[in-house]
């Protein structure tokens, strides 16, 4: 890991500050870093030229700007910070109207291979009711289970906070 980002860093404007990922909500202004090592799930900045980084396996990468390109962000969206709300925290974070935002969903685990059990289908429809569409049931599983969107979960989560330029998305991290 060490050398990947040592070759990484060598492209790269400046150094990141790395998180430590909690599979939690906390955005982190990349301004405010007073160490080397961050606990949260979001890195967001307003400085020309600053490096904001996370770290994904199947989990979602959500990457935010502003139309001015004076504020970026990225976000660890896996289920347990999507549905604790990662996206609506960074979002306010940054400290911008929502039609002044753009979003682009990366790469992460797909709607046919990202299979849930009934703590995550609840976690989600708890929250809003229309999250249920993101959902498809597993028959014959001989459990409640389902296989679910988290890209389609994101862009709802995406919508209700006002933001309508997303991108992205559909690129499994499973099956690609």
């Amino acid at each position: 890991v060490e050398q990947n980002r040592a070759l990484l860093c060598q492209h790269l404007p400046a150094r990141p500050l790395w998180l430590r990922q909690v599979h939690g909500t906390h955005p982190v202004a990349m301004e405010n870093a007073q160490t080397e090592v961050l606990e949260g799930d979001a890195a967001l900045s307003t400085t020309p030229g600053s490096v904001c980084a996370i770290m994904v396996a199947d989990c979602l990468p959500v990457f935010l700007c502003d139309t001015a390109g004076s504020a970026v962000g990225i976000a660890h969206a896996g289920w347990r910070g999507l549905s604790g709300g990662i996206i609506e925290r960074s979002i306010a974070a940054m400290e911008r109207k929502s039609d002044e935002l753009m979003v682009w969903l990366g790469p992460a685990i797909g709607p046919q291979h990202f299979e849930v059990g009934v703590d995550v289908y609840e976690a989600f429809v708890r929250h809003d009711a229309q999250a249920e569409l993101a959902f498809e049931p597993i028959s014959g599983s001989g459990q409640q289970k389902w296989l679910v969107d988290i890209f389609l979960l994101a862009r709802q989560r995406l919508a209700k906070q006002g933001v309508t330029r997303v991108y992205g998305g559909g690129i499994c991290t499973f099956s690609d």
